[in-house]
């Protein structure tokens, strides 16, 4: 059995003319490397180590994204702390989930299982806990002894500037303990009232309050009615009133929708629901308006409708619109209404159109992807060592322009009969394909296609020769024969008919 190695992992960022790292994992930390060292110096140490460049927005971005789960589920109070933790406020939620102990031990269990590695701290401030989360580790501080928890701690543990860290190693006070129990006034006019703050804070002797984070709140606008209705143009007049409102609710979060539900309450407590996906985010009531209406059909009255309500399940933000500059230039049409037309009618998974990727088997070639097109992504980043920064040509497209390919590409190639060619590299001269025989009237080729011996050894060998025929109806076809012709190892000779033109 093998065992496969990991080089250390590291994240670098630039730090003006000095790359440094940014974080190191547990592996490159036990060598000795630690965030805010040189990444000359930690190559020079640590032969090859994985160094990979950070993305501090992303990091920050899935840190309150973990805010704004933790407010939903532990606690109403959630602060993000710095660019590595989060700040909880228990008071009154610890015994929903088994105490403060209990509720640790919930958290760390199911960070652990999204793969994130924590540490927690419970203390009475917001400063001690930072601290011993920090520079002890898992730990409950009994209630009002932060004071002898914070003693043996260093005094970068008080979340002080690195300038008053360094005068005070000088003045050889490592401990908070020992800083404690300095005078107060002395020790105002020679750190600054910063410094004496965060003793404060830690102590428990100023508040410390928290900045919390706030869920965004799902955007809903509901419609009650004092008489209940049961005919389609009621609901499609109440639907007219709705949509514009939700238009508003979208436009003042700058948000489009991209799911949307109706949900119509029946008297006897039977929801109906309509539920819309768009290709798009969009916030016009118009559009809405129509997709809603094509689906009133669905809608169950019974014996009448209460309320209804419009609920965005799904939004995203809603970039600028480009604009023409010209008033006699037509716009470039867009494909997102027709798409949201269509998925109501005959849904969202009946539509796909095909892209192309790279392959050099044809079957292969072709993938499904949404009708619209993705969101572009950005070049592959590469290490500053590889060779293939020096090559400056643009990529190379999937489909190569001179060699042309079907409109219709069967699934699967299917076998020709009856082909009358001329080996090793002629067109067939006729061929019956479906029980029907074809005379070939003008070929084109051969065009070789290997086998993708890199991915599948089985294709180590294998040829196809592919030929563009017309037949003498007018009718174009692409057919293949495999093997070369020559040797008997690259195929069987036999022949093939893989897509049609036109």
């Amino acid at each position: 059995m093998g065992e496969e190695v990991y080089a250390p992992l590291v994240t670098s960022l630039r730090n003006g003319s000095r790359i440094e790292i940014a974080a190191a994992c547990p592996a490159a930390q036990a060598l000795g490397l630690r965030p805010g060292m040189a990444v000359t110096q930690a190559r020079a140490q640590v032969p090859g180590l994985d160094i990979r460049p950070a993305d501090p927005e992303g990091d920050l971005a899935s840190l309150r994204s973990l805010a704004i789960l933790a407010a939903r589920r532990w606690s109403p109070v959630v602060a993000v702390s710095g660019t590595d933790g989060l700040m909880l406020d228990i008071s009154g939620t610890a015994h929903l989930f088994g105490g403060e102990e209990g509720m640790a031990r919930r958290i760390v269990t199911l960070l652990a299982r999204a793969g994130f590695a924590a540490r927690i701290a419970i203390a009475d401030t917001p400063g001690a806990a930072w601290a011993l989360a920090r520079f002890q580790g898992n730990c409950i501080c009994p209630p009002g002894e932060q004071a002898r928890a914070l003693d043996d701690l260093p005094t970068p543990a008080l979340r002080v500037d690195a300038a008053a860290v360094e005068l005070l190693r000088r003045l050889g006070i490592d401990r908070i303990g020992q800083l404690a129990a300095l005078p107060r006034a002395p020790l105002v006019r020679r750190f600054g009232a910063a410094t004496v703050l965060r003793l404060d804070q830690a102590l428990g002797r100023i508040a410390e309050p928290l900045v919390p984070v706030i869920p965004p709140e799902a955007i809903a606008v509901r419609q009650r009615f004092a008489e209940p209705i049961a005919t389609a143009e009621a609901i499609a007049h109440w639907l007219g009133v709705l949509t514009p409102r939700l238009a508003a609710a979208l436009e003042a979060e700058g948000l489009g929708v991209q799911a949307l539900e109706c949900i119509a309450e029946r008297v006897d407590g039977v929801p109906q629901r309509i539920r819309l996906g768009l290709a798009r985010p969009s916030r016009d009531s118009a559009h809405l308006l129509r997709l809603l209406k094509r689906r009133i059909e669905d809608v169950e009255p019974g014996y009448g409708i209460d309320a209804i309500t419009l609920h965005v399940r799904r939004a995203g933000m809603l970039g600028p619109e480009p604009v023409v500059e010209r008033l006699d230039e037509e716009a470039a049409p867009d494909l997102a209404t027709l798409v949201d037309t269509l998925a109501t009618r005959i849904g969202p998974a009946a539509l796909w159109r095909m892209r192309p990727v790279e392959s050099d088997v044809p079957e292969r070639s072709l993938i499904r992807a949404p009708v619209l097109d993705p969101p572009a992504r950005g070049a592959m980043r590469t290490k500053r060592d590889d060779v293939r920064q020096l090559d400056r040509n643009p990529p190379l497209p999937p489909w190569h322009p001179g060699w042309p390919r079907p409109a219709r590409l069967l699934a699967r190639p299917e076998r020709l009969d009856h082909v009358m060619a001329e080996l090793p590299d002629h067109a067939p001269r006729r061929f019956t394909w479906r029980g029907r025989a074809h005379q070939v009237i003008h070929a084109d080729g051969p065009e070789r296609i290997q086998g993708e011996w890199w991915k599948r050894d089985a294709e180590r060998m294998s040829v196809r020769d592919y030929f563009r025929v017309e037949d003498e109806t007018g009718r174009r076809y692409w057919l293949f024969r495999s093997g070369d012709g020559e040797r008997a190892v690259t195929g069987d000779l036999s022949w093939y008919l893989h897509g049609v033109f036109g």
